[in-house]
C-alpha cells in the first residue's frame, strides 16, 4: 500500500509573474483554495495519507495564519533534509505534512534526494504542485505495484509535449535523447517511485531526474500508465490559468463570504471568500481572489492584494 505523497512546491512560478510575486505557484487560489490542495485531496483520496512538500519561494506564506491560502497547522520540526535545512513539520487535515525547504533550488532529482530520511523504505507518489488533475490516482498505484518498475509515470496521450517514446508498459525514450523513438506521449507530472530510485541521483547536488529516469529507460525498468480518463490542467501561465476558472466547475464561483452589491454585474467570473464588488461595478471573466475589492469595471483579468493583472499583461 502507497501511502506517502511529495508535492512539488518549490519552483519560481516564474511564467505566471506578477501572481507569484505575492505567492508561491502552488499556492495560488483556484476557486477558492490553493491549487495544491486539490492536488493533495485526490492524494488523500487514492489512500495517501502522509505528505512531504519542499518549498523554495516565499516560504513563509506556506504558513501564514491570517492567510485564506494557508495549508499546514503546525511548529517547527526537528527533521532535518540531506542539505541541512529544518523542516516544519505539521498536519492537514489530521494528516502529517513535513515542508522541506530548500534554500537553493535543488531542481526534481536533488528534492527527492533530499527527502531520503522521509521517504526510508517506501514508495512515493509524486505529484506536481502546479497542475490541477483528476485523473485515476489509484490506477497509476495499482500499476506501479503490479509492474516491479522502479518508476510509474502517468501519461497522456494528447497534448502539446509529446516527449515519452512509450511500447507498452515500458518507457524506451524522454526527448528522444536515447535515440530510440520519437516521443508518443505528454508526462503528466504525476508520477511513483520506488526507493530504489535514489541510488541513481547523488546527493548533495542540485539535479534533475530525467538522467535517473534515461538509466531506467536504459534498463526497461522505467514503467507508464496512460490516463486519459479525467481533466488535466497545467496552470503554469496566465491564460490557462484563467481558463481553467471558465472551464471547471470546481465550486461555485461566488464564495458565500463574497460581497456584491446589488446593482453589480458579476459575469463568467470566480469572486473568493471576502471579496467585495461595490456598487456599479462590473466584473467579467475574472478571479478575484480572497479579500480584495473591486469598485470599477474588470474583465478577462486576476484581481490580486497587488493589483488588476489582465489576461494580456
Amino acid at each position: 500500500m502507497i501511502h506517502k505523497a511529495f508535492l512539488l512546491g518549490a519552483g519560481l512560478g516564474t511564467r505566471l509573474r506578477p501572481l507569484t510575486d505575492l505567492l508561491p505557484k502552488p499556492l495560488v487560489p483556484l476557486f477558492h483554495k490553493p491549487l495544491i490542495e486539490w492536488g493533495m485531496e485526490a492524494c488523500a483520496a487514492a489512500g495517501i495519507r502522509e505528505f512531504a512538500i519542499n518549498t523554495h519561494h516565499l516560504p513563509e506564506q506556506w504558513m501564514m495564519a491570517d492567510r485564506g491560502w494557508r495549508i499546514v497547522d503546525g511548529a517547527e520540526s526537528e527533521t532535518t533534509g540531506a542539505n541541512g535545512a529544518p523542516a516544519m513539520g505539521g498536519r492537514w487535515k489530521g494528516m502529517p505534512v513535513s515542508l522541506f525547504h530548500e534554500p537553493e533550488l535543488l531542481e526534481t532529482g536533488g528534492g527527492i534526494r533530499n527527502i531520503t530520511s522521509w521517504i526510508g523504505d517506501d514508495p512515493v507518489l509524486v505529484h506536481n504542485g502546479d497542475i490541477f488533475s483528476s485523473m485515476d490516482l489509484p490506477r497509476l498505484l495499482a500499476a506501479h505495484e503490479a509492474s516491479g518498475h522502479v518508476v510509474t509515470l502517468a501519461l497522456r496521450s494528447e497534448g502539446v509535449a509529446k516527449h515519452i517514446a512509450l511500447e507498452g508498459d515500458r518507457v524506451v525514450d524522454i526527448r528522444e535523447l536515447l535515440g530510440r523513438a520519437p516521443g508518443t506521449h505528454v508526462f503528466s507530472g504525476v508520477y511513483v517511485f520506488s526507493p530504489e530510485l535514489l541510488e541513481r541521483i547523488p546527493p548533495g547536488e542540485k539535479v534533475s531526474v530525467i538522467p535517473a529516469f534515461l538509466e531506467l529507460a536504459k534498463e526497461g525498468r522505467l514503467g507508464a500508465v496512460t490516463l486519459d480518463e479525467g481533466v488535466w490542467f497545467d496552470l503554469g501561465d496566465l491564460p490557462s490559468y484563467l481558463a481553467a476558472h471558465r472551464e471547471l466547475r470546481l465550486a461555485d464561483p461566488i464564495h458565500p463570504e463574497a460581497c456584491i452589491a446589488a446593482d453589480a454585474q458579476v459575469s463568467g467570473s470566480v469572486v473568493g471568500p471576502g471579496a467585495v464588488v461595490e456598487a456599479g461595478a462590473v466584473v467579467r471573466d475574472s478571479v478575484l481572489w480572497p479579500g480584495v475589492r473591486v469598485g470599477g469595471s474588470v474583465a478577462d483579468a486576476v484581481v490580486t492584494p497587488g493589483g488588476v493583472v489582465t489576461g494580456t499583461d
